[in-house]
């Protein structure tokens, strides 16, 4: 088939240029005349016609703007039939055979590969993007080492929070991670940072020089507790933790 009028294949549909369908058309009008005139017949705009920009060239020289349309198939038949001469008849018939090569069983079917192709390239880019982070998440998830308050600020650190040891300690007490009364109790895990495993405390004995032993008791964050503050603190809290 002959391409009278360029036909635009990026969009959802295909499409045509309502200034190259006014050109082929010979319509005696101007184009903003005209196309004013053409949707008088009730043509609706983002459904039927897309308004579009486009830069060129005077004779002088000199570059202008210009409005144009993306027209769909449907729309250009109707206003080819709408002419009422030679050109409109062409014009009809030329997009009569585009809709019955655009709704074949092949072009359907090549259409529905392509769009297949494009979500697969897309979810192969979201895993390449976010394997950092499951590599990451899995890892600290799975971690049977427990690490220090303080390290863990450095890690909130390393991943883009402004944190220090003094502030996450401070942060962990005011929002009920961490036992905010004085006493002997002081900094370390609520009941509700147990119940989430996001601590264990690590007790260690101490010989003192007279002969006696004390426990010292220290918070330490598990590697799923690591895992929910780094998600807490960039927006991403994993609300499964807390099921």
């Amino acid at each position: 088939m002959n391409e009278i009028i360029k036909v635009n294949y990026e969009n959802e549909r295909p499409t045509v240029s309502g200034r190259e369908l006014h050109e082929f058309l010979e319509v005696g009008s101007n184009y903003t005349t005209w196309f004013n005139r053409m949707t008088e017949y009730g043509f609706t705009e983002n459904q039927d016609f897309q308004p579009i920009f486009q830069k060129w060239n005077t004779a002088q020289g000199n570059e202008t703007t210009q409005m144009d349309h993306q027209l769909t198939i449907e729309m250009s038949k109707e206003i080819a039939m709408i002419q009422r001469n030679e050109k409109g008849k062409q014009a009809r018939q030329y997009f009569i055979a585009l809709e019955k090569q655009w709704n074949t069983p092949e072009a359907v079917m090549a259409r529905a590969l392509k769009m297949a192709e494009t979500t697969i390239k897309t979810l192969q880019t979201t895993v390449i993007e976010q394997r950092p982070k499951v590599i990451f998440a899995d890892a600290v998830s799975a971690s049977k080492t427990s690490i220090l308050v303080g390290d863990m600020a450095k890690l909130l650190k390393q991943n883009g929070v402004d944190m220090g040891a003094s502030r996450f300690f401070s942060w962990l007490r005011d929002n009920g991670f961490l036992i905010k009364r004085k006493g002997t109790d002081w900094n370390m895990p609520t009941q509700k940072s147990m119940e989430l495993q996001l601590f264990e405390i690590k007790e260690t004995s101490i010989a003192h020089s007279d002969g006696h032993t004390s426990i010292s008791r220290t918070p330490k964050i598990t590697g799923k507790g690591q895992l929910y503050f780094i998600n807490k603190f960039v927006g991403q809290e994993d609300e499964r933790l807390e099921a």
